[in-house]
């Protein structure tokens, strides 16, 4: 009822408002009337077509998602998005978050948490506290049953601004949103959502209501913490997904059916791979097999470095905390990390190699004519993720990545980024993969100078161009240390990964007063910083190669590339001859061949030598 009281209260005030013409610009240049206060995006959609209005999800006014029935406050650029598009896509999924949400509130009584679209964008989930209640699979046909009702009953997603007291007061029973509510910065606008029975702190924006959503499962059920805090409250976490017809749906289903013949850790068990044991959770065994396609992988990359200009260097695991607090991983990074006290002072394995390559540039004055200096590091990393996030080799506490941070001047980021560009799509199309570009820009919290930051948006935006790759841009949604570009790979059964890495950074030089020499010897510059990896982290590219080939390698990456079988005891002899000779040439091949090895067979008792 409190919110119901606020929202009256909140449309008597918008009624009350003066509805001047407005204009409407669209991407093609059109300029469409509306009324300010009064006409909604939506309304607009309608002007366009009745096919548009139908099937528009969300639309962005001024660069700001927008609900599609909230009024225009003013003159304004306007897009509507479908579910085709990433943002139509993600809202989608976001308002199905709710639907589930719903489900799970009304079905069960839980408190629900936190519930958005999954990183990969792919689908959903809710986590809610259950108490003594456990779900399973057997509990998704009531979830589903309770989601086809809100579905049929077309909800309207309302949404209304509340102050901090009226939000409290609303979700005065649920002690997980009043702690979200009182972290909230005291500026920050709150909204709250109704869909039928729910009401929900978020954010938004939503889909115009649950109609839209024709097709949705539930997939499949796993624990969670509060905040991925391990001594805060045990939830559950149910996944879902949704579309807007059932074709899709059952398309998804065959794809996911699909995919778990070729899960990775099946394939690696199977072929003999890589394990993982209960005495070292989340920091994978690689076995001979496994090992020659790591190394391979890492070859790879590693002779590309000498064609491009990098210099593989090496860098401590452990590093005193004062180094991670000139970072400002400690005060950000800390619960992520492992910790060590050694003689009295506390220290920090290194989840990333980043600050270490910073030290390198500092040890000695650099000049302009060093730049640009690109460091490649392969060093293991360590991270203290949660073991109910442990997934596989996808995510793991030790690890390895491709790492390499380019240190420049100003006037060479657009070559630099090129440069990593042109290294993506190489190695990329020698994987069989597709990829998808996006720059994300200034976000709303930023560290440096807004002209600083269009520099750099100017240079991103120009070596993209010059790439000739079609790209999209992602606003606001940079990191706040540096605008970057975001790369997603699409496998063989079409889903989507982020491996690479391409982000500038202008935080860390700063932090670490990292300077050099400029052309006029009296004044000292401070180079930009640009994060780059590849394949990202080896293990995960591992997974992800072993599910796209379906555990068929690719010949170059083939663990087994050859075997020689002797047919008797007497040919031993010269097969051990073949053997070293198919060695002997695997190392001076070893762009393309494995290394060898060579044992006794358990059925034939024969040697066989594979490479």
């Amino acid at each position: 009822m409190r919110f119901q009281a606020i929202q009256s209260q909140q449309k008597s005030h918008l009624d009350s408002l003066p509805h001047d013409p407005i204009r409407v610009t669209l991407p093609d240049g059109t300029v469409k009337e509306g009324k300010r206060w009064s006409s909604s995006p939506l309304d607009i959609a309608k002007e366009i077509s009745k096919s548009l209005a139908s099937n528009a999800l969300i639309s962005q006014v001024n660069g700001v998602l927008w609900d599609m029935k909230r009024p225009l406050e003013g003159d304004c650029e306007l897009k509507l998005f479908t579910f085709d598009s990433d943002e139509g896509r993600d809202t989608f999924w976001h308002s199905s978050a709710h639907i589930l949400g719903e489900s799970l509130e009304q079905t069960y009584g839980c408190k629900l948490c936190i519930g958005p679209c999954t990183t990969r964008g792919e689908g959903f989930y809710y986590d809610a506290f259950y108490g003594e209640l456990g779900l399973n699979d057997e509990h998704f046909k009531q979830i589903e049953a309770a989601a086809s009702k809100a579905v049929k009953e077309g909800q309207d997603f309302e949404r209304i601004e509340v102050t901090r007291d009226e939000a409290l007061e609303i979700f005065s029973d649920n002690n997980f949103k009043v702690e979200i509510i009182n972290d909230l910065p005291s500026d920050k606008t709150i909204t709250v959502y109704r869909c039928g029975p729910l009401v929900d702190l978020c954010r938004g924006p939503h889909i115009p209501n649950t109609s839209f959503v024709k097709a949705f499962a539930c997939l499949k059920a796993s624990s969670a913490y509060w905040r991925g805090n391990k001594d805060r409250e045990s939830l559950q976490r149910v996944y879902g997904i949704s579309y807007p017809d059932q074709k899709r749906l059952k398309e998804y289903l065959k794809n996911l059916e699909e995919a778990k013949k070729y899960d990775h850790r099946l394939l690696g068990t199977k072929q003999e791979l890589f394990f993982c044991h209960p005495l070292s959770p989340g920091s994978w065994f690689f076995l001979p097999h496994g090992t020659r396609i790591y190394n391979k992988l890492m070859g790879f990359i590693k002779s590309q470095y000498i064609q491009r200009g990098y210099e593989e260097v090496k860098t401590p695991n452990m590093y005193n905390m004062r180094l991670w607090e000139t970072s400002g991983h400690a005060a950000n990074y800390r619960d992520n990390m492992f910790l060590l006290n050694i003689e009295k002072q506390e220290f920090g394995l290194k989840p990333m190699n980043c600050p270490g390559h910073c030290l390198m540039f500092q040890y000695r004055v650099r000049s302009y004519r060093e730049l640009p200096i690109r460091m490649a590091d392969f060093g293991a990393l360590h991270r203290n993720e949660a073991s109910g996030a442990l997934t596989g080799l996808t995510r793991v506490r030790r690890f390895q990545q491709d790492d390499a941070h380019i240190f420049c001047r100003e006037d060479q980021i657009k070559d630099e980024v090129r440069g990593v560009l042109d290294f993506i799509d190489y190695a990329y199309k020698i994987f069989g993969f597709t990829y998808e570009l996006k720059l994300s820009t200034r976000p709303e919290q930023f560290l440096g100078e807004v002209e600083t930051w269009d520099k750099a948006e100017a240079a991103l935006t120009e070596a993209l161009n010059e790439f000739g790759k079609a790209w999209q841009i992602n606003e606001g949604d940079g990191a706040f240390y540096g605008p970057k570009i975001d790369i997603s790979v699409s496998d063989a059964l079409n889903r989507k990964f982020q491996c690479a890495t391409l982000q500038l950074d202008f935080q860390l030089p700063d932090r670490f007063k990292l300077e050099f020499s400029a052309e006029d010897e009296t004044k000292l510059e401070r180079p930009v910083m640009i994060h780059r990896a590849i394949l990202g982290s080896v293990e995960r590219m591992f997974a992800i190669l072993l599910e796209h080939y379906k555990g068929k390698w690719p010949f170059w990456l083939s663990p087994r590339q050859a075997i020689v079988c002797p047919v008797s005891a007497k040919s031993v002899d010269y097969a051990k001859q073949v053997s070293y000779r198919f060695s002997s040439y695997a190392v001076v091949h070893s762009q393309f061949l494995s290394c060898p090895d060579f044992y006794y067979s358990a059925y034939y008792k024969f040697p066989r030598a594979i490479f």
